[in-house]
């Protein structure tokens, strides 16, 4: 059931990779920029487009969950390859673009965590967090 996904993930990381690697012309460097992680999100929205249409078939969702859990580790450690300090020795866009990046998620995590919810689980977690406050 593992080779079930396979293509998917092939496809996203063949798009994510010539993805990034336009985006690294069009910022004028001769590298691939963000290509893993264009192509995790790609295998994220696809897997969850076809699962909404009801598309896949149990063993191709157990594959694909099977590789989505083996990407994140992957992702992370082709991360932790890069030389920041040679990014953040080059000047201080690495250091504000990690540091807006941050920002921006810690503000959109109130936002995720609302999609997908009913109105009255929505309605019941907001009067949740109301009772915590002081």
């Amino acid at each position: 059931m593992v080779i079930y996904g396979t293509a998917l993930l092939s496809g996203c990381l063949i798009a994510g990779v010539v993805a990034g690697q336009m985006l690294g012309h069009l910022v004028g460097v001769d590298k691939n920029i963000g290509g893993v992680g264009i192509a995790m999100l790609l295998l994220i929205l696809g897997s969850d487009r076809l699962q909404r249409s009801g598309r896949i078939q149990p063993p191709t969702k157990q594959g694909i969950l099977f590789w989505s859990s083996m990407y994140i580790p992957i992702v992370v450690a082709m991360a932790a390859s890069q030389n920041v300090l040679a990014a953040v020795k080059g000047g201080p866009i690495a250091l504000i673009a990690g540091v807006t990046v941050v920002l921006v998620s810690f503000a959109l995590v109130p936002v995720i965590s609302r999609i997908g919810q009913s109105d009255s689980e929505a309605a019941q977690s907001e009067t949740l967090s109301a009772k915590d406050e002081p």
